[in-house]
């Protein structure tokens, strides 16, 4: 727990919030800010500031109860988009230092999240993705390098 974090705040009841549902080790409630309605957060309840350092089980946890609200909302809004997104650190536009997932229902032309310009980004290389590809499997946990 931090003592400066909002969400550790709401998880630990120091703080208001219209929670949606609860798990062992994570908890989705509204996001204070709806640029559409029912933009929820999920957040593992343990201190975790980054995906970097976020445990293989609570991740699991995490995602699975952001699956479930991603299914109330298909069925509560019907819309015809939804977005999962996550940020890390400020280069990111991570705003609370606390791992979180937004999940978003999505309407056209709402003007949210424009992550590629309107033009066509340039086509990659094969060779160069394929290099690109190498390169990260060597990083990759578990992998002897």
């Amino acid at each position: 727990m931090s003592v400066d974090c909002p969400f550790c705040a709401i998880i630990h009841g120091r703080a208001p919030a219209s929670v949606v549902a609860e798990s062992e080790q994570a908890i989705a409630f509204l996001d204070i800010r709806q640029p559409v309605p029912g933009h929820i957060l999920v957040v593992p309840r343990a201190h975790v500031e980054t995906i970097y350092t976020l445990e293989p089980a609570m991740a699991a946890e995490v995602m699975q109860l952001a699956v479930r609200m991603a299914q109330a909302l298909r069925v509560c809004f019907d819309p015809p988009g939804l977005n999962l997104w996550q940020s890390n650190g400020a280069a990111g536009g991570q705003e609370v230092p606390h791992f979180h997932l937004h999940v978003q229902p999505r309407q056209h032309d709402d003007g949210l999240l424009r992550i590629y310009p309107r033009e066509a980004p340039p086509s990659s290389d094969r060779a160069m993705l394929d290099a690109l590809a190498a390169q990260l499997k060597h990083y990759l946990p578990g992998n002897n390098r």
